[in-house]
């Protein structure tokens, strides 16, 4: 039987909310037809699984307008790889943990963009193929010492952003101001920690915006968990890609708003 993506969506859906394994979500998914009266036939767990590699994921998203975006980064556990298994038999040849790659706005917590890669895959070279998946304009973003590498700031700047990333403390001016050309956002960021100081920068600057991103990692931990439970690697992207989604789904539904009061 042929069944839509959009049905293989769902079921993929269900399983990351309540974090199931492929026969899990079969069993359950049946279960949960038979109590609502719905004659439909369930995928079983291996067409499951074959079809999750070629699912296409697309993230809503309500942001309108120009864009700040915070860039970050976390590992992830592949399902399978514990700690007693490793100091038995050591690390297999199969990955061990991959690296999750978000672009977040700050203002509605949304995920703009994700990437799933290998582990040797750096923080800054994830970003141009974040920033490819970002549709609106994006005004400036907001990265730690880890994206302060010429990669980051060329794709920024071909997206007309500012970029908002501490240099390193023994950064050097690149482009000094006799020299022709546009003054670089790196120089300025340096320029102006050498004015007031790096702690005032990042007040200045917005810096600490950038909290947010750890904040979207921390929630994706918390609902879903910081394991993969998928082998092969376009069925992790998938995965992941489901997680991101359900993500902006419940993000949709509302946020707290938090008030400082007075003590």
């Amino acid at each position: 039987m042929q069944y839509s993506d959009l049905a293989i969506e769902c079921l993929l859906t269900l399983r990351a909310v309540y974090r199931l394994t492929l026969r899990a979500t079969e069993g359950f998914a049946r279960s949960l037809f038979g109590v609502m009266g719905l004659d439909l036939e369930v995928p079983d767990h291996t067409t499951l699984s074959r079809r999750a590699a070629a699912v296409r994921v697309t993230l809503p998203k309500r942001a309108e307008g120009p864009l700040h975006l915070v860039l970050d980064s976390t590992g992830l556990k592949v399902y399978g790889e514990g700690e007693w298994k490793v100091r038995k038999h050591g690390y297999s040849k199969r990955r061990t943990w991959l690296k999750l790659h978000l672009a977040v706005d700050p203002r509605t917590h949304e995920i703009q963009a994700a990437i799933v890669s290998e582990p040797g895959v750096t923080d800054a070279e994830a970003v141009p193929a974040l920033l490819e998946q970002v549709d609106n304009p994006v005004e400036a973003a907001e990265a730690d010492g880890a994206y302060d590498q010429q990669l980051v700031y060329d794709a920024l700047e071909r997206r007309g952003a500012r970029a908002v990333i501490p240099p390193r403390r023994d950064a050097k001016i690149r482009r000094h101001g006799n020299t022709a050309g546009p003054r670089l956002d790196r120089d300025e960021n340096l320029r102006r920690i050498r004015q007031i100081g790096r702690k005032a920068w990042k007040e200045e600057s917005g810096y600490h915006q950038r909290s947010l991103g750890e904040t979207a990692m921390f929630r994706m931990r918390t609902l879903f968990g910081d394991e993969v439970s998928s082998r092969a690697s376009r069925q992790q992207a998938t995965e992941m890609g489901i997680r991101c989604r359900a993500m902006n789904v419940m993000t949709h539904q509302g946020m707290p708003q938090s008030e400082r009061i007075a003590a």
